[in-house]
């Protein structure tokens, strides 16, 4: 037999408590999204086919509290303040091409970039309808990637507002990269619209790209 005063105190309890779990529960979402994870969605076409317009991504924003960027990784950052469009304190999202110390040159004959003597095929440089693909970039560059800075591209490169854009603007190393402090965190992931759902790893092609010394 239930002892009806004993449940009305469970009850009773129940509600009392309610204010301090939505309070705690909101809590976590509050530090996760601060600390941990955070959701971005995709504006413009610069990145296109591997994210398009209105795709949402999941970013880890504690992994490079732990290791260095890598090349190949889908990162967002604060923006400097000469790419922006005129939002203070705008994000971008774009793949990381270069790390410090690293010589990255346009083109090899068969028209690839070369990063450290290497050549790199990329396959996820955009293509349109009719299969023709961007050019790797629209005109020669060689660059070594400074201290403390990263040389990050589009994957649609005709559309892309990139360290290779403000190179050719500027002809300044330090204008055309990003400081790795201004990175917000590494997209890994889409998931929604959940016909497009899957995991951002970084290319294969990446893995035969030789490393540098360290940039004193």
């Amino acid at each position: 037999m239930i002892d009806e005063q004993t449940g009305e105190q469970r009850r009773g309890s129940f509600w009392r408590e309610l204010p301090i779990l939505l309070g705690v529960a909101i809590l976590v979402a509050v530090l996760v999204r601060a600390f941990v994870l955070q959701t971005f969605y995709i504006p413009s076409p610069s990145m296109e086919h591997t994210l398009n317009i209105w795709d949402r991504v999941l970013v880890n924003k504690l992994v490079y509290d732990f290791r260095e960027p890598r090349r190949g990784e889908i990162i967002v950052f604060k923006a400097p303040a000469d790419w922006q469009s005129g939002g203070d304190g705008e994000d971008f999202i774009k793949r990381i091409i270069g790390v410090p110390g690293d010589r990255v040159i346009c083109c090899d004959p068969q028209q690839r970039l070369m990063i450290n003597g290497q050549s790199l095929d990329e396959p996820y440089i955009y293509k349109d309808a009719g299969g023709n693909q961007d050019p790797v970039a629209d005109e020669p560059f060689d660059i070594t990637v400074p201290k403390d800075r990263l040389w990050v591209m589009g994957d649609h490169r005709s559309a892309s507002g990139d360290s290779l854009e403000h190179w050719q603007q500027s002809q300044s190393i330090e204008e055309a990269t990003i400081e790795k402090e201004s990175i917000v965190g590494r997209a890994f992931t889409i998931f929604w619209p959940v016909g497009r759902a899957s995991w951002l790893p970084v290319p294969e092609q990446f893995d035969a790209i030789p490393d540098t010394a360290p940039v004193e």
